[in-house]
């Protein structure tokens, strides 16, 4: 491979350097997709040598319920101490092989040096895969990591992607500023609670296809079978990001996703002390590429430690999240009953319009965040959130503690949101206090300002 492999770096470097100072689309396909796909059609180069062939994760503990493969997947005796729990390794670096002839140094499939991977970033994979039913698992250093690299990975020069008019501000971000002006992607933006405007803005072409549900921050919920089978019949794939429903409550798998992001920082781990995000699929040749694009070469592979913290919180991620949905749902009741609040947007309401639609995809429950809105301008809300003495006013979700963040009226992306949501618009992550705790903090907050 050494041969193939200087082939390939004199030829990319050379039409790098030749059309360094061009901003054609053409030269820069040239450069980076047409040449490069010719040598490896002539059979004179892979792009990407011996990308690592990492398989399907193997899950002893399948036929048993989620709680049981929380505790057991991905944990093992271990060797050398006869430890029932998983040791962490802080080590960067491990022994090489005597025979170094077959090391491919960008490989993920070798413990080598810990960007390529890491132990118990393997450990973890297997236990995430096993909680979304799922072939593979590639955990990154953060829910956005995860989402740059499968956006990285998939797209190129004049692909086009569509995502969700209400999406988390990184997603647009990316989207709307990032990939479209750096590197060319065409990107439309579309309200995916709308099947007729999806049927229109996926079109023959596209490439991919990103939808949050429920979205963040307004909790809508969108069709992941019906956005699905109108992506594969474009052409498309589908990724979706499940971190407001967690896998107890959802699998887009299984419901037609090609792809899943959750942010591990969240419902999985917990506990507010450890950050992560994950990639699911059961496509085996792209998670290879993932690995190779953009965890070796990139660079977001997560630490030892905080794999290690989320392995440990997700132990728990089963009960804590029944719990969630327990309580979400009665403060939400509650707060659809109180006074001076404008709207409720919950799954778990009958008088949400994605009722019956969470129903049907959403499994054990409607998570654990709730959007809803005070007849109030942003100071007074700011105040409101000021006030609460068991709700922390904190940015961030799905921690043990209950968090509350306002979304204030000058937000540049306020007019994406339907209307209701354009004023006095809080989002709030319920924990695991009391909810009796949680209805009295919020009421005596609320009255504290006089609402």
């Amino acid at each position: 491979m050494g041969i193939i492999t200087d082939i390939f770096s004199f030829v990319n470097t050379f039409f790098k350097k030749f059309f360094q100072n061009s901003k054609n689309v053409l030269t820069a396909r040239l450069t980076y997709d047409i040449i490069p796909t010719m040598l490896i059609g002539f059979n004179l180069v892979k792009l990407s040598p011996e990308v690592s062939k990492v398989s399907k994760k193997e899950n002893k503990f399948e036929r048993y319920d989620i709680s049981t493969q929380a505790v057991h997947s991905g944990n093992d005796y271990d060797e050398e101490t006869g430890a029932v729990r998983r040791p962490l390794h802080m080590a960067n670096s491990y022994k090489l092989p005597d025979d170094l002839s077959q090391v491919n140094y960008s490989s993920t499939d070798l413990l080598m040096y810990s960007r390529n991977g890491n132990a118990n970033q393997h450990w973890l994979e297997e236990k995430v895969a096993a909680l979304y039913h799922a072939d593979d698992a590639i955990v990154l250093a953060s829910g956005v990591g995860a989402l740059h690299a499968l956006f990285w990975t998939l797209l190129k020069s004049g692909d086009r992607v569509v995502y969700p008019k209400v999406s988390y501000m990184a997603v647009y971000r990316m989207f709307h500023e990032l990939f479209n002006r750096k590197f060319g992607v065409e990107t439309v933006m579309v309200d995916m609670t709308d099947i007729e405007a999806v049927k229109k803005a996926i079109t023959p072409g596209t490439k991919l296809v990103h939808i949050e549900t429920p979205d963040n921050p307004t909790v809508g919920v969108t069709d992941i079978a019906a956005v699905a089978k109108i992506a594969h019949e474009n052409g498309a794939v589908l990724s979706v990001d499940n971190t407001f429903a967690s896998p107890l409550n959802q699998r887009p798998l299984e419901l037609g996703a090609d792809f899943v992001v959750d942010s591990l920082t969240k419902f999985i781990n917990g506990h507010g002390d450890a950050q992560g995000g994950a990639i699911i699929s059961n496509d085996l040749e792209t998670m290879d590429r993932i690995r190779y694009e953009a965890q070796v070469n990139v660079g977001g592979v997560i630490s030892p430690f905080n794999a290690w913290q989320i392995f440990r919180g997700s132990v728990t991620f089963p009960l804590r999240m029944e719990r969630i949905n327990q309580s979400s749902q009665t403060i939400a009741e509650w707060l659809e009953q109180r006074e001076n609040i404008t709207f409720v947007s919950y799954p778990g309401l009958p008088s949400n319009p994605g009722h019956e639609l969470a129903k049907r995809q959403m499994e054990n429950g409607f998570g654990g965040v709730i959007s809803f809105g005070v007849s109030a301008d942003d100071k007074t809300v700011e105040r409101f959130c000021a006030n609460l003495k068991v709700v922390t006013f904190a940015v961030s979700l799905g921690h043990d503690e209950s968090l509350i963040f306002p979304q204030p009226s000058y937000d540049e992306r306020i007019n994406l949101y339907p209307e209701k949501f354009r004023n006095g618009f809080i989002r709030f992550s319920v924990g695991l206090e009391s909810p009796e705790d949680i209805i009295g903090d919020l009421d005596q907050a609320l009255s504290a300002v006089g609402l």
